[in-house]
């Protein structure tokens, strides 16, 4: 049998129908052109060659449906992403976070942690680290385990480098983490303020109030409909004049909320609650 090279929209709605109920997760607002190409790129991988196939296994094996939210949600992340975004954290938001007797940071969306372990040298630098509380969530399970352990491929490690120091870093990055086999260790001290716990962007609600968000290169997955929904979700977590960090080719100007922003840095994308 051939390998399917297309899915329908009839049978993408029975897909995300499927996971819906029995899984509770409800992809139904996620762009459809990216969500066929992740499920297409995961049907080659395990070799299944038509929907039906697909359905029969995401409804039989749990363990199939955990490798298949492996591939469908958004995993990719880097060390000091985007340089000069950790810059303006590092020399403009931080100084204003210092004026918190406790800093609340959320950072939505953590995948596998590299930015969140990222923005830890930065509050640590600052000597801020041990007054900040960050919650890294996600909603993919995988993900948060290996971050919690603060595992980090060391195939990047020289872009993570340059990255560090065109962020501002200057102290040697290789203090910041123990050299494995194939992997990097980040230093427990940089992780203990940090709680890694599972929240869903589409259907779980506010928990805290933060000073500083970041939920970047998330939004760029979800259709406008889901777009308001998560800014609405990430307005009412902000404190009043907190700020806001997506990625470089997110806005907030096509949504419902954008009156309720000041695009304070639009370079790197980074907004303050009016």
């Amino acid at each position: 049998m051939s390998k399917q090279r297309n899915i329908t929209d009839e049978e993408l709605v029975e897909i995300l129908q499927l996971l819906l109920h029995q899984y509770g997760y409800d992809f139904c607002n996620y762009t459809t052109a990216s969500l066929k190409r992740r499920i297409l790129h995961f049907m080659d991988a395990m070799r299944i060659n038509n929907v039906y196939d697909l359905k029969y296994s995401l409804t039989d094996h749990k363990d199939f449906f955990t490798q298949f939210l492996q591939t469908v949600t958004v995993n990719t992340t880097d060390m000091f992403r985007d340089p000069t975004f950790y810059k303006t954290i590092r020399e403009k938001i931080l100084p204003e976070l210092a004026t918190y007797p406790v800093i609340k940071i959320w950072h939505a969306g953590c995948a596998t942690g590299e930015e969140v372990f990222s923005l830890s040298i930065l509050l640590y630098e600052a000597q801020l680290l041990k007054r900040c509380l960050i919650y890294a969530t996600d909603v993919n399970a995988v993900n948060l385990e290996r971050a919690s352990k603060g595992f980090v491929p060391l195939d990047n490690l020289k872009e993570y480098i340059h990255n560090y120091h065109e962020s501002g870093g200057k102290n040697d990055f290789s203090s910041y983490y123990t050299a494995r086999y194939d992997y990097l260790q980040i230093n427990k001290e940089l992780l203990t303020n940090i709680v890694f716990s599972h929240h869903n962007l589409v259907s779980d609600g506010v928990f805290n109030e933060f000073q500083l968000i970041l939920c970047r290169n998330v939004l760029i997955y979800f259709n406008s409909h889901l777009q308001n929904k998560v800014v609405t979700l990430l307005y009412d977590s902000l404190s009043l004049l907190g700020y806001l960090g997506l990625g470089t080719k997110e806005s907030l100007l096509f949504t419902d909320l954008k009156s309720k922003f000041d695009c304070v840095y639009p370079t790197q994308n980074i907004f303050k609650r009016r």
